[in-house]
Order: structure tokens, then sequence, then C-alpha cells
């Protein structure tokens, strides 16, 4: 790429399991990166592969106070994602998905930048709706264990078509459901994790409720090409877009998956169920087929051969 069409992005998050991938896929495709993290969950373990290339660029910084930087585009990834870590410091996920959002609006507006918020299919709460279509409003518990994460992104999605409508800004908005891969945190609380980690080590697989709540897993590097065709979408389009996988799996069944292809000697712990747990999640993606372009591809056996090899590196 010319060095004088370089585009200048930035990614908060950029450091954590998500972010990490879509800085090494943006260098990749030839762009200088901005790496904002303030290490409440992410790593630089996940990026340290990243940072002899003069084109990345490794910003310590909390996206709840503003920046000042010259950028084109901004990913505004960054909130602790996984129950575990939003539910440990539950004012700062708020304040992260809030302030956050209003501080990269506000970066997005001066520097005229495109700008992408990642918010999550958690803004569908438990639905009522099977399967979910991003004209479903939702049915999220405004004050339970999970509204700091659930209530915070809707709040984040409601300030940037805000500023869409109100200054005309060009922004992306992009739901994610349930990702894995390589540099998933192994202490985040997500059934992926959880499971390939407690089936490496022999240890019972825990399972909440009966096991009978469905979840859709997406493919890394999948959902970043999902956000990459988003950002690249025309201006007219902001969405919000559902990206996920919409083949559904049973807990259940992700845990027998997980103990056969490790060849593990666990077994299933059925566990109460936490509150407001959703029962079921498998995203419509007809209008990511329809504007993007995209579908997932990668068969969750194939994912999870790549995401168990990156475990058994970690122990």
């Amino acid at each position: 790429m010319n060095n004088y069409h370089r585009k200048r992005i930035l990614i908060t998050g950029g450091a954590g399991f998500l972010g990490s991938h879509l800085c090494e896929r943006l260098l990749t495709e030839g762009n200088e990166v901005l790496c904002l993290d303030n290490f409440f969950t992410g790593t630089k373990d996940n990026i340290i592969h990243l940072m002899d290339d003069h084109r990345f660029e490794l910003i310590r910084h909390d996206v709840e106070f503003p920046i000042h930087v010259e950028v084109d585009e901004i990913y505004n990834l960054a909130c602790p994602a996984s129950p575990i870590h939003y539910q440990h410091n539950p004012i700062h996920t708020t304040k992260t998905s809030v302030m956050g959002a209003l501080n990269m609006l506000g970066l997005a507006k001066r520097q005229n930048a495109k700008i992408m918020q990642a918010s999550t299919s958690e803004v569908y709460g438990d639905p009522k709706i099977h399967p979910q279509p991003e004209s479903y409003w939702g049915n999220v518990n405004p004050i339970g264990f999970r509204s700091c994460y659930d209530e915070g992104k809707r709040c984040a999605e409601t300030l940037f078509f805000d500023y869409y409508r109100e200054h005309k800004l060009g922004i992306k908005v992009a739901r994610i459901f349930n990702t894995y891969g390589p540099r998933m945190h192994p202490s985040d609380g997500r059934v992926v994790s959880n499971f390939i980690i407690q089936a490496l080590k022999n240890e019972d697989i825990t399972v909440y409720g009966d096991g009978s709540q469905t979840r859709s897993f997406c493919y890394v590097d999948e959902l970043v090409d999902g956000f990459i065709r988003l950002m690249a979408s025309p201006d007219d389009f902001a969405g919000p877009v559902n990206l996920g996988n919409p083949v559904e799996f049973t807990i259940k069944e992700l845990a027998e998956k997980v103990i056969g292809m490790i060849g593990s000697k666990s077994k299933i712990s059925y566990q109460p169920l936490p509150h407001d747990d959703p029962k079921q999640r498998q995203p419509d993606i007809t209008l990511a087929k329809k504007e993007l372009n995209w579908e997932p591809k990668i068969k969750l056996e194939d994912g999870l051969v790549k995401t168990i090899e990156y475990f058994q590196t970690l122990l």
C-alpha cells in the first residue's frame, strides 16, 4: 500500500482476544494500526509479535478518558466481555461502554473518521424470539447482575445512532455473537475456554443448568472478516448487523465434543444456572449476507482444533 494512502486505524481494546486478531489482520492489509488498551483484560502477550512492525503503535490508555490522536477509522472494541470479567467491576464496565463510546465518538467527529462499535448479542437479553433478528428490541433485565454489560452496550448503540442522526457521523454497529479461537483469556469463564482447559486437565467440565441452553459459535478469523467488511460497507449502511455463526449447539453438545476431541477423562458436572443466563442464542444473519456478503464457513470442529492447540501451548 502506498504510504500516502495508508490508513491510520485506531483499535480500542486492541490487546484483547478480538482486538489482537483485528490488529494483525489490518497490519497484513498494509495499514498503520494504533492499538489502545488499559490491560484490564487484554495482555501484551497477544500483541508481542506485532511490536517490531514499524506500522504498529501501542498506547496504554483507558477509554473512560478522552484521547487526541489523528486517525481515519476507529474500531471501538474496549470492554470486558466475559461475565466473570465484566461482573468483577460492574461500574467500570458500564463506564467503559458509555464513556468509551462518548469519547470515541467525539474523536471520530473531530477527525471526520468512520467508527465501528463492537456491540453484542447480549443486547437481546434472554430472547423471546428465536433466532434473533436485528429488528428485535430484546428482553433485558435493567437491574440484574449482567446489566452493567447488557445495558452499557445498549446505551452505546443509542449514542452511536444519535451521533449518526445529529452529526451525520459515519458509524457502523456490529452485534457480536459467541466467538472463539486462539488468544481467548484462559480464565474468562466462557464456555469454550472453560471446557477446553478443564478437559486438558482431566477435571470435571462445569455445565450450568441442564446443558440444554444453546449458543452459536463463530471462529475469530471469520468475525474479524465481518468487521472489515462492515467498515468498508457503503456509508448509508450503519447497521446494527448481527455477526455470528447461525449453527446452534447445546452447551452439553459442546462439552461432549470437547471431551471427545481431546480424549479427556473429564466428566460433566452440572451446576445451578447463573442469574439471567440466556436460554437460547442464535443470530439471524440475513442482513449480513445481503449487505456484507458475509457468512461463516468454518465448522466448529475445525475451529476447536486450532483453539485446543493454543491452550495446549499455554498449559
